[in-house]
């Protein structure tokens, strides 16, 4: 990556696009740098001009700031000069980051400043998440009987109203540290209860009879952690493994929430969730619902899950007094056909499938271009 900073014309293509995130001390900045130059070279096609910027550098006065855009030709980055962007799209990349003071105060200052509108501006909490959508009469029965996680005898009550718990951290990410415990009473007279650690690809099992070694046993796991306790879904399955169904909500270039896409994650062997990182696998939605449920029904209830998806999707907007403009929801269905909203994520991972791919990038940055009012006539979205 070059190291000299030089100084680029300031005459603003319509728009400028700043993508956020932090500096790096070994490649200059962090992130998805395949994702950042998709977005550039996306942003080429529509007429944006695209940069990346980082929150330590980031200027909002004057008429310029340090940025990095990329060199197609020689595939390196440039540091230079740039306009300062009149939509910023929030891609700092973990919640550790995000949770920085200085990180935390340019992202303020970003939403304060009439000059640049930030979209997205924080990760979101799994607990405040379900106590939005749980208080919503529209959005309540899509939601699992969901408490915070505080003692033993709050676990104990949900572990015998349900046969399957699962416990998920509340600042979580990609099913890392998630715990599911299996009851199972039957006749016998101690009750053996098991309990599943997802960490890595890999899946700790073991089994306790009394609820102080199984707590002890979560409290060790947890550390310092909040969680969320969770009643089980009965997924559907298909040969024998659970799946579940990613959509993309994006905004578009009218700033409408659409659904740009929608996969299933089909779990792995021995996980016990859907989380590709995990042992999971990407497969078509409408080929596992047709499987389940045959075509008319499976078509049916992929509407339906898309249209549940965009009815979540403005709940959380609404209830976060927050501009958003785009978030994946994960929906599982039961063995029924009923959705169940499973988690929200406000800086989505790309998805891998092609069709979904493009099109995620260039809504992307048609919203940006509704943003920066640049769009001076309706143009019909793709």
């Amino acid at each position: 990556m070059s190291k000299s900073l030089r100084v680029k014309s300031v005459s603003k293509p319509s728009p400028t696009i700043g993508i956020l995130t932090v500096s790096d001390d070994h490649q200059s900045f962090r992130g998805n740098i395949s994702n950042f130059i998709d977005l550039i070279q996306i942003g080429q096609k529509l007429g944006a001009n695209v940069f990346v910027v980082t929150t330590d550098e980031l200027s909002l006065s004057g008429e310029t700031t340090p940025g990095f855009s990329y060199d197609f030709e020689r595939k390196t980055w440039v540091k230079e000069h740039l306009p300062i962007p009149n939509v910023i799209y929030n891609r700092v990349p973990n919640r550790s980051f995000e949770m920085q003071p200085q990180v935390q105060l340019k992202i303020k200052s970003c939403m304060r400043n009439k000059r640049v509108k930030l979209f997205n501006p924080s990760f979101f909490n799994k607990w405040t998440l379900f106590e939005w959508l749980s208080s919503t009469p529209e959005t309540q029965k899509f939601i699992p009987a969901t408490h915070q996680l505080t003692n033993a005898n709050e676990l104990e009550m949900m572990i015998r109203k349900f046969p399957t718990i699962y416990l998920k951290p509340i600042s979580g990410k990609a099913g890392k540290g998630i715990m599911r415990i299996d009851h199972r009473s039957g006749k016998i007279r101690h009750p053996i209860k098991q309990l599943n650690f997802q960490n890595n690809r890999h899946t700790q099992r073991s089994h306790y009879t009394t609820m102080s070694t199984l707590w002890n046993k979560i409290q060790a796991y947890r550390k310092s952690q909040d969680y969320i306790m969770q009643q089980g879904i009965d997924l559907v399955k298909y040969n024998d493994r659970p799946y579940d169904l990613r959509i993309l909500i994006q905004k578009s270039s009218q700033g409408k929430w659409k659904v740009s896409g929608i996969g299933a994650r089909l779990a792995g062997d021995s996980s016990i969730t859907t989380h590709v990182p995990r042992g999971g696998s990407i497969e078509d939605p409408a080929e596992l619902l047709t499987s389940s449920f045959g075509e008319k029904r499976g078509n049916f209830i992929l509407r339906r899950a898309k249209y549940t998806a965009l009815l979540i999707a403005r709940t959380i907007e609404n209830k976060s007094g927050q501009k958003l403009g785009e978030m994946s929801i994960d929906l599982g269905i039961d063995t029924s056909g009923q959705a169940w909203f499973f988690e929200a994520n406000s800086k989505p991972m790309k998805f891998d499938e092609p069709h979904i791919r493009t099109k995620s990038l260039e809504r992307l940055i048609r919203y940006c271009k509704y943003l920066s009012n640049e769009t001076s006539k309706k143009v019909g979205d793709k």
